[in-house]
């Protein structure tokens, strides 16, 4: 028997099964989020363990040395596959703007990733969520051939093609929907039609797909990567049969695991056990580490700068200088408490001097001479103090008015809606200023 008919197979054994229990469902499906959060995100790079994800998502507990991104990929992930669950439970329709939701969903908010100029050289690339492409996201094979997916203007027509195509076979009375969802996946990954994330999310449409024709989610073990990759280039060269058989083997696994649970038998896997000594490690130093006295590291301060002062600097930046055009000229600086007398300092340099004794970092955009005549001596200074706590603590004060617009911790970033609340202090304190000179 073939993968594809045995799966059917199973899945008629699995209907007979049915109605499942709510308490055996619920432990069945806990285990398809975990198992599916953490190998959907490893296969493209996250780094952290089996565990760590379990904690994350269980717990709330965080995985020490990890990035903050890689916990943010976790979260984004599993908020998306609890959308999924619920909504495919009543007659949800697979769309274009269901499917931007749920990449809004995977990825959060905005980021930037490292990228190369067509002629070689490093840039920064913004990463937008829950909207097709701009610029094109073109791969280098291991051959050094350009690999090419949907252009950004192709992808908007190629996407209303593919959810047209879906319906049309959906609604087929001889539709297979293992054919079907692997058809799916393919055609999205082949589409690319999102700067990030594209993997993931055709992993979750897939099985919203499988799902929403009453089979279990399929679960692409990290460990099986290779051989996940291989059948999809072999699809790739047009051999697509073997992308057909390696999902149907797959979904095998995930049938096999909903029918033992089905009929009250263990779900648990071989690796389960090692899985859950890991976590158990990781809540005992948690909860180890909680009753410490907090003590500040070079590493977490170096951490908040990158993920936090850099991009906020960019976005004050960018504030002030819509006041230019008021004055004859400007500077702008960055600096720390300790190093407070050298004005050179630059976003790009002051990381350099950063130590676990960085106590302030200093924003200032100073401006000189209104073009105003008589205000030629009036001068303005915009100017935030990021105070770094012992505590745990981070307060945000602006300088002209000394109070604290936000409050932040080590470990945490701040988001988009952040940046733009502090620069909007900025701007309003400006325009007061202003109106009352001018």
């Amino acid at each position: 028997m073939d993968s594809i008919s045995k799966t059917i197979a199973l899945k008629n054994e699995l209907d007979k099964l049915r109605p499942i229990s709510r308490e055996q469902e619920d432990i069945i499906m806990q285990k398809f989020r975990l198992d599916w959060n953490y190998h959907s995100n490893n296969l493209e790079g996250n780094s952290l363990t089996f565990g760590e994800t379990r904690a994350l998502i269980l717990f709330g507990i965080t995985a020490q040395g990890k990035p903050l991104k890689d916990h943010f990929e976790i979260t984004g992930h599993d908020q998306a596959i609890k959308w999924v669950m619920d909504v495919v439970k009543g007659d949800y329709p697979l769309t274009e703007t269901f499917i931007r939701e749920l990449h809004t969903l995977l990825l959060k908010e905005p980021y930037e990733v490292d990228a190369i100029t067509p002629d070689g050289k490093p840039t920064k690339r913004l990463i937008q969520v829950g909207q097709y492409k701009s610029v094109p996201n073109h791969v280098l094979t291991k051959t050094g051939e350009i690999f090419r997916f949907a252009t950004s203007e192709e992808t908007p027509s190629q996407m209303h093609d593919l959810i047209y195509w879906y319906r049309a076979e959906s609604e087929k009375t001889d539709i297979n929907p293992i054919l079907l969802a692997t058809e799916f996946h393919y055609k999205f990954i082949r589409i690319h039609p999102f700067d990030d994330g594209n993997g993931r999310l055709a992993r979750i449409l897939m099985n919203f797909i499988l799902i929403h024709f009453g089979y279990p989610p399929l679960i692409i073990k990290t460990e099986d990567k290779l051989n996940y990759f291989a059948a999809l280039r072999q699809a790739d060269a047009g051999i697509i049969a073997p992308f057909f058989e390696y999902i149907a083997s797959n979904l095998i696994r995930s049938l096999e695991i909903m029918i033992s649970g089905a009929n009250g038998e263990s779900i648990e896997e071989e690796d389960d056990l090692d899985m859950e000594i890991a976590l158990l490690k990781a809540k005992m130093i948690s909860e180890s580490s909680s009753k410490k006295p907090f003590v500040r590291s070079k590493e977490m301060i170096l951490e908040f700068y990158d993920n936090s002062v850099v991009p906020l600097w960019k976005e004050f930046i960018a504030t002030c200088s819509a006041f230019d055009d008021f004055y004859l000229r400007h500077e702008k600086w960055v600096e720390t408490a300790d190093d407070a007398d050298n004005y050179e300092n630059q976003i790009e340099t002051i990381r350099q001097i950063i130590s676990e004794d960085t106590s302030e970092f200093i924003l200032t955009y100073q401006f000189f001479g209104m073009k105003k005549e008589g205000s030629e001596e009036s001068n303005f200074t915009s100017r935030y103090h990021i105070k770094l706590g012992q505590n745990n603590s981070i307060n945000f004060k602006l300088d002209n008015s000394q109070k604290t617009v936000l409050k932040k911790t080590y470990g945490s970033i701040l988001t988009r809606e952040e940046i733009k609340l502090l620069c909007k202090e900025v701007k309003l304190m400006h325009t007061k200023t202003l109106s009352e000179k001018v």
